[in-house]
């Protein structure tokens, strides 16, 4: 009989692996989230137990191992002082859904502009094995400014790699980013390669970003391939360390434009949409 895992037994293995002096770790039943924190500094991380969960089904124990790689080192950062020593390579921007924070755990507001209605970009400093994401305070402290952070985060996101792996479902292609840099949501704000993508389109191009390690880029060609567009967007979404949007987006002319997928119809959003 195939072992079964649920939020109660991930959150028993996690605490076990977690633990140790010096953190607290503490579970929110109403959010299924277990919040891990520095005791010191009170600084922490949230972790979704169904996310985890979702992600065991498909890589087993190894998908619990990089969740305890991920807390640990982002916990490994937090309270202590961040050097930046070429702020022109270390800048990049990274894509959260609207319902992310707009501060810090301390109160200071990040360093975030909008992108579409159910996305936002913020800003972060590559360290390496993870990041820190720049909050107005960081800013002011590096001589910083706004216009200068996007700018570099911009030129580099330009700079990462965008080879795709292809598939082909009910005659619709499905193109996958997955380099597991951090950034590969990030690849979205790269409008010379979505440009170059919708040149190779057939049909209607789609974009979903279901979590931060993931970009997918869709050829519609049928109506069934919206239905495939959408349990794949779900399943991507419920399996991310850092979910974004279960829905996709429509490329047209440059615009980044929700679309809702009902049953065999698709709806375009009649809200704003930006680049």
């Amino acid at each position: 009989m195939a072992e079964k895992m649920d939020s109660i037994k991930m959150k028993k293995i996690l605490t076990e692996k977690l633990e140790k002096p010096g953190r607290n770790i503490r579970y929110n039943r109403e959010k299924d989230q277990l919040r891990v924190e520095n005791g010191d500094t009170k600084k922490g991380i949230e972790v979704s137990l169904p996310s985890v969960v979702g992600k065991w089904n498909e890589k087993k124990d190894e998908a619990i191992e990089e969740t305890v790689y991920y807390i640990n080192e982002a916990l490994a950062v937090m309270g202590t002082e961040t050097v930046v020593e070429e702020a022109e390579k270390q800048i990049f921007p990274v894509i959260r859904s609207t319902s992310f924070p707009e501060e810090s755990s301390e109160g200071i507001p990040f360093v975030f502009d909008e992108h579409t209605a159910e996305t936002r970009v913020y800003y972060a400093v590559d360290l390496g094995k993870t990041y820190r994401m720049i909050d107005q305070q960081f800013l002011e402290k590096q001589s910083w400014t706004r216009e200068q952070v996007k700018e570099i985060a911009m030129f580099n996101v330009r700079s990462l790699d965008t080879e795709m792996k292809r598939d082909e479902v009910a005659g619709n292609v499905f193109y996958f980013l997955n380099s597991n840099d951090g950034y590969d949501a990030s690849r979205i704000l790269n409008e010379a390669f979505l440009k170059e993508m919708s040149s190779k389109m057939e049909g209607e191009m789609t974009v979903a970003v279901p979590h931060q390690d993931v970009l997918i880029i869709g050829d519609m060609r049928n109506e069934t391939g919206y239905d495939v567009l959408a349990q794949m967007a779900m399943s991507f979404f419920a399996a991310g360390h850092v979910p974004i949007t279960a829905l996709s987006f429509l490329y047209e002319e440059a615009e980044l434009e929700p679309v809702f997928i009902l049953g065999k119809n698709k709806s375009k959003d009649e809200g704003d949409s930006k680049k």
